[in-house]
């Protein structure tokens, strides 16, 4: 099944090419009919108006249609949001980006660096280092040393874990850390621990939090980290490539532990949303913060969010000796939760089951795209995204 929306003279009165447009959906679509991925679905607005929905392909494998309303397991797009609801805090004024990791959980005053575990740190961990990754932190699947495997044994990258939050950190205190904190930029758990603090500032578990202060404001209704029972027959299923090239499903809709809300919240992977719920949350950042009268953050700290923070100005090909990423690295910074181009302004990021939005504050242009499909790094379906949609601004606002 496939359908697309898109009105030609709204396009071209938003500045963009139907026909590229269109394009766009074309080539996207066609992964789906060659069967390389099992479904997709596309939302592209400028100036926060929809002008391309397009969808494909099936929910889960026993064939039910791919609805405008199905539910994505979004994983790593969690960050953003985890991210939104730290800085909410910093602006409440709880805590604030160079407070040290310790001030909130003292455990890590144990942590050490490298693999024999015996140096110390060359200097604290700071909140900004677990929001933008430099905190010497990593995650199993990085697969290029023993502390990544010993993460990969205790089963620390897993979205639903059978552990609290504070057995969390705590397995995470035995590990050492990969690099001393701001030395270098490594994908990691940090957005994790990011979401344990948040509850350990607030005593609020960050369902409740997301909910009361994101959620809710924002009207995303299909949001969550636990599908609850009248939405579950819209979580689709979720698909990996298989060593023969064919694709099977890892995770069934039906019977996924997504349907159920266990002891540890994922702030860096957890969510299950929706296109239209995350273009809302979208669209709020691209307003500086606020959408239909719900303000969740000052426009100043969306544009401190959306601006690179990496030491010395670098990128991450410059920083980075990660083997896995949601993001290209040559000239590609890191902000508070999102990677930016460092040419573009443009910010973005993904998740591990191929989802991933991108913004553009300049041209006023987000693009959501949804599947389920393991791992996200198979094709190079971001960067085709990205440069289809800059291809096909007919008037541009910078």
């Amino acid at each position: 099944m496939t359908e697309t929306l898109m009105e030609a003279t709204g396009v071209r009165a938003a500045g963009m090419d139907p026909v590229r447009l269109a394009g766009l959906a074309a080539h996207l679509e066609s992964y789906v009919e060659n069967g390389k991925l099992p479904h997709m679905q596309l939302l592209v607005s400028r100036d926060e108006t929809p002008l391309l929905a397009t969808r494909a392909g099936v929910a889960r494998a026993d064939g039910t249609p791919l609805g405008a309303d199905a539910l994505f397991r979004i994983a790593s797009m969690t960050k953003p949001v985890t991210s939104v609801a730290f800085l909410q805090l910093v602006e409440q004024g709880l805590v604030s980006l160079d407070d040290m990791v310790t001030d909130v959980i003292p455990e890590f005053a144990r942590l050490r660096v490298g693999s024999w575990g015996w140096r110390r740190p060359r200097r604290p961990m700071r909140m900004i280092d677990l929001l933008r990754h430099t905190s010497g932190l990593t995650y199993g699947l990085q697969n290029r040393t023993k502390i990544d495997a010993r993460y990969r044994q205790l089963g620390l990258d897993e979205f639903q874990q059978n552990r609290s939050p504070d057995e969390f950190i705590a397995a995470l205190t035995g590990i050492s850390l990969e690099f001393s904190p701001g030395d270098r930029w490594n994908y990691s758990v940090a957005t994790d621990v990011l979401g344990v603090v948040i509850e350990r500032l607030t005593g609020q578990n960050l369902e409740s939090l997301f909910r009361s202060r994101i959620f809710e404001p924002l009207a995303m209704p299909d949001s969550f980290f636990a599908v609850p029972a009248e939405k579950a027959s819209r979580l689709t299923d979720a698909w990996k490539l298989g060593m023969d090239g064919r694709l099977s499903v890892v995770d069934l809709g039906a019977r996924s532990a997504w349907r159920r809300q266990g002891r540890f919240l994922s702030g860096g992977g957890g969510l299950v949303s929706s296109t239209a719920d995350y273009h809302r949350f979208a669209r709020m950042l691209l307003r500086g913060g606020e959408l239909d009268g719900a303000r969740l953050l000052k426009p100043e700290t969306v544009a401190m969010m959306c601006r690179n923070h990496l030491p010395g100005g670098s990128d991450l090909a410059s920083l980075s000796r990660s083997l896995f990423s949601e993001a290209d690295y040559a000239g590609t910074g890191f902000g508070l939760g999102v990677a930016v181009d460092l040419k573009s302004r443009e910010y973005y990021w993904g998740g591990v089951f191929s989802t991933f939005f991108v913004i553009d504050p300049v041209e006023k242009l987000i693009a959501i795209f949804m599947t389920q499909h393991l791992p996200s790094n198979t094709y190079p379906l971001r960067t085709e995204l990205r440069a289809a949609l800059r291809s096909a601004i007919t008037v541009r606002r910078g």
